[in-house]
């Protein structure tokens, strides 16, 4: 709601341009005295301006215009704080038509309220509407194959930040996730030295010497990632054993992250959308676990 002053503002700047429309309309309306066959001296290509006031069929129309304007600004807000006879609200509109939309999604969804999540990755109707869930949701981090991209997990492979059993699946959508990997504060030459220790772990290239000086360095990832490195969902610590990256598997890619740290923040779909809903696009996601 607008202050006092900001909704006077508004009410005598809507009440004075209706007035002067009206009063643009008079003044247009009447001839003057003026013969029709007087013009205004304007002249181009041969064709001259007549001075001749509007048609009464114009006028009229112009008047209407303005009657109605007047009855809508009396039914719906549009005058400052003034919330008009009906009361009506966007939020209120939005509000009774999500209600009805979930009735009709209730009815919807009835066949598929005693099916666990494994269950209801196996159903093809609750598969449909659940692929379409997920494009209209999480695609635009995720991909539309739900390949992921930088900084956005890869939901294909077997690689579950905090698990892949269906209760993790569900939690991760209602609730979303915080991940922070926090800056290491450790000097630009242990950072390079670490970065190559961590892809020699992957199974990429490491000399002896990073291998054997980016063990006892390692020791500051431990806590989180577990001392062999395979990770800890239960922090969404990834498992650095394998050759999966989140943020880029180039050794200057792994020097950033572990040089500046990173934050990703997975939103919680609670508010967007019905149980039965997240039911179903948890469903779709378990569907994509390699066993």
């Amino acid at each position: 709601m607008m202050s006092n002053a900001w909704s006077w503002f508004v009410i005598v700047l809507v009440a004075a341009n209706i007035i002067g429309m009206v009063w643009l309309l008079m003044a247009t309306s009447k001839s003057n005295g003026i013969d029709e066959a007087d013009t205004t001296g304007h002249k181009w290509d041969g064709i001259e301006e007549l001075n001749n006031p509007l048609p009464r069929w114009w006028l009229w129309l112009f008047i209407l215009t303005i009657v109605y304007s007047i009855a809508y600004l009396y039914v719906y807000p549009g005058m400052g704080n003034y919330a008009g006879s009906f009361g009506w609200t966007q939020t209120n509109q939005y509000e009774a038509e999500r209600a009805a939309n979930r009735v009709q999604q209730d009815t919807y969804f009835a066949d598929f309220v005693d099916l666990d999540i494994p269950a209801l990755s196996q159903n093809r109707k609750a598969m449909e509407t659940a692929e379409r869930l997920y494009l209209n949701n999480c695609s635009t981090c995720h991909g539309s194959t739900a390949q992921g991209a930088k900084g956005f997990p890869n939901l294909r492979d077997d690689d579950w930040l905090y698990g892949k059993d269906a209760d993790s699946i569900l939690q991760s959508i209602t609730n979303g996730r915080a991940g922070v990997m926090p800056d290491l504060g450790l000097p630009a030459a242990n950072v390079a030295v670490l970065a190559h220790y961590l892809k020699g772990l992957s199974g990429g290239e490491a000399s002896d010497y990073a291998m054997q000086r980016g063990e006892a360095l390692f020791e500051v990832c431990a806590s989180c990632h577990g001392a062999d490195g395979t990770g800890n969902q239960l922090l969404g610590a990834p498992n650095l054993t394998d050759d999966i990256w989140l943020h880029g598997a180039s050794v200057a890619e792994i020097e950033t992250v572990l040089r500046d740290g990173v934050q990703g923040n997975m939103p919680s779909f609670d508010s967007l959308l019905s149980t039965n809903e997240i039911r179903l696009l948890s469903a779709y996601v378990y569907s994509f676990r390699k066993d």
